[in-house]
């Protein structure tokens, strides 16, 4: 039996309770090379089947001589073999439709239940139905997320609105943090996105937004240059005509006009 990366793979992946990155997944095979198998007695090696203690060493021994587990192990598993396997592994995971997902996030690989089972898993947590973003929550995460970092200035110069509530929302649910302060009098704070935001929109980074026109940091930059100093339209950002307009009959010609009447 061949070498079986996506057994062990799936093995790694049900047994963590944390995302498996590339590198703890090579990590592992680095280790299985380091560490040798250990050695087996004559009396735990001969084992009847048919006894008790036979079906024990079946069900609980370490099978060392699995040829698709623990033999012909390659020294080295690249990047595009695990991402070759966890693509298989999701494929077979979306056809069986039974439950399960592989969800690759910014952290790396994980098991995760379908969305469309999620009130089984809350009845089973005892927990309550998550809340909901509010339109002016996620009127906030969307400008936190393309501007980012961002002052709370910035969030209310953008919506025109107090971002206060909105922010610390934000903050409770882990969506947001502070990352730091502006280098602009009275220092105020940044805020840009976390990993639970990524989890949340299920992305695995910020570049793989949605392309936006109208949260672009041009766009946005111009918006808080026009709001901190605004100025009257102009005619022709007002749809208006630029070209002069003819003088009605009777009106006077204003002073120093060339078509003036000269006196007799």
């Amino acid at each position: 039996m061949a070498f079986d990366l996506k057994k062990i793979l799936k093995a790694l992946l049900f047994s963590s309770n944390e995302p498996l990155s590339i590198r703890d997944i090579q990590g592992v095979f680095t280790r299985f090379h380091e560490t040798p198998l250990p050695l087996v007695s004559d009396e735990e090696a001969v084992a009847p089947e048919d006894s008790a203690v036979g079906r024990l060493t079946g069900v609980f021994a370490d099978p060392a001589d699995d040829a698709g587990l623990y033999q012909d192990v390659p020294s080295l598993v690249t990047d595009a073999q695990i991402r070759e396997a966890m693509d298989a592994i999701a494929a077979e995971l979306r056809a069986a439709d039974e439950g399960l997902l592989l969800v690759e996030g910014a952290n790396g690989y994980r098991m995760a239940t379908q969305p469309r089972f999620a009130r089984w898993v809350r009845i089973l947590r005892q927990e309550p139905p998550p809340l909901k973003l509010s339109p002016s929550s996620l009127e906030t995460l969307a400008v936190v997320a393309y501007r980012q970092p961002v002052t709370r200035a910035e969030i209310e110069a953008i919506r025109g609105v107090s971002a206060e509530a909105g922010i610390n929302r934000l903050l409770e649910r882990e969506l947001i943090a502070i990352s730091g302060r502006a280098e602009m009098p009275g220092r105020p704070l940044l805020y840009s996105t976390t990993d639970r935001f990524l989890e949340f929109i299920g992305i695995r980074s910020t570049d793989e937004l949605p392309a936006s026109d109208v949260l672009t940091s041009r766009q946005i930059d111009e918006w808080l240059k026009n709001a901190a100093s605004p100025r009257n339209p102009g005619d022709a950002e007002m749809g208006m005509a630029e070209e002069p307009q003819p003088v009605a009959a009777g009106t006077a010609p204003a002073a120093g006009d060339s078509q003036a009447e000269t006196a007799p």
